[in-house]
């Protein structure tokens, strides 16, 4: 069911030092900051040849990654985003086979324009999963 892996997601405490670590540092191609007001997140996607990386920086003081961060002061591995041909369906199985979805369980609009969905840690090895309809 699972494609190819989208992006790793990585929450920082500080977005200009991140973005400045992978640009001068390791020498990537950092895009520009997002908001995503709908997720609670700025983001910025670091193009590598396989796959990307997503800093994720809280934005508002609700934001899932402003509470991560208070659990995790210097930031860590968020999630892991795969790739689906189609969510619903997707979903669907996941619910069938006794996964849980986090949220409502409706697909929302993430940072490529396309629906995903969240599933519950807890029923991957502690590994937050992101899905993203390909």
């Amino acid at each position: 069911m699972i494609g190819r892996l989208n992006h790793v997601a990585i929450a920082v405490p500080d977005l200009e030092a991140a973005m400045q670590s992978y640009s001068s540092m390791l020498g990537a191609n950092v895009g520009a900051p997002q908001d995503e007001p709908d997720h609670g997140v700025t983001v910025v996607f670091i193009e590598l040849p396989n796959t990307k990386i997503e800093l994720l920086y809280p934005l508002g003081e609700n934001s899932p990654i402003g509470k991560f961060l208070d659990k995790n002061k210097n930031g860590g591995i968020h999630h892991v985003c795969y790739e689906v041909d189609d969510i619903i369906a997707s979903r669907d199985h996941l619910v069938s086979t006794g996964a849980r979805i986090l949220g409502t369980g409706e697909p929302k609009i993430g940072a490529h324009g396309k629906p995903v969905l969240f599933l519950h840690p807890a029923d991957f090895n502690g590994s937050l999963i992101e899905l993203e309809q390909a």
